[in-house]
């Protein structure tokens, strides 16, 4: 099986597209290159019920954000506020930028 390279980055606002939490956005807390997964804040918020271990740990319902995959989202250029899909682009001076679909505004390799 071959895995195509992950154009998305941590801190990059993206919108949910399919499941419970479709329509909603929010911004990547984690990338899981191996598993073509992502942690999106706020987003597939899962509860996990903790008996208490220690006394200075507290049991109790802990929330955390689960992994979606990455099909189920797409980026949100910030120039022109829209969903896009993401290209790449060498410059002449040698520095890799990706550029938005929608509008063409391109970013240095690390910011969008």
């Amino acid at each position: 099986m071959s895995r195509s390279k992950i154009k998305l980055k941590k801190g990059d606002k993206v919108k949910i597209l399919t499941g419970k939490d479709s329509g909603k956005e929010g911004k990547i807390l984690r990338v899981l290159p191996q598993k073509e997964r992502i942690v999106v804040e706020r987003i597939n918020v899962l509860k996990r019920h903790m008996k208490q271990r220690k006394q200075t740990q507290p049991g109790g319902i802990i929330e955390k954000e689960g992994p979606i995959h990455l099909s189920n989202v797409m980026l949100v250029c910030p120039s022109c506020n829209k969903v896009t899909r993401i290209g790449r682009q060498v410059l002449e001076s040698g520095d890799k930028v990706r550029v938005c679909k929608k509008c063409g505004q391109k970013y240095l390799e690390g910011k969008f």
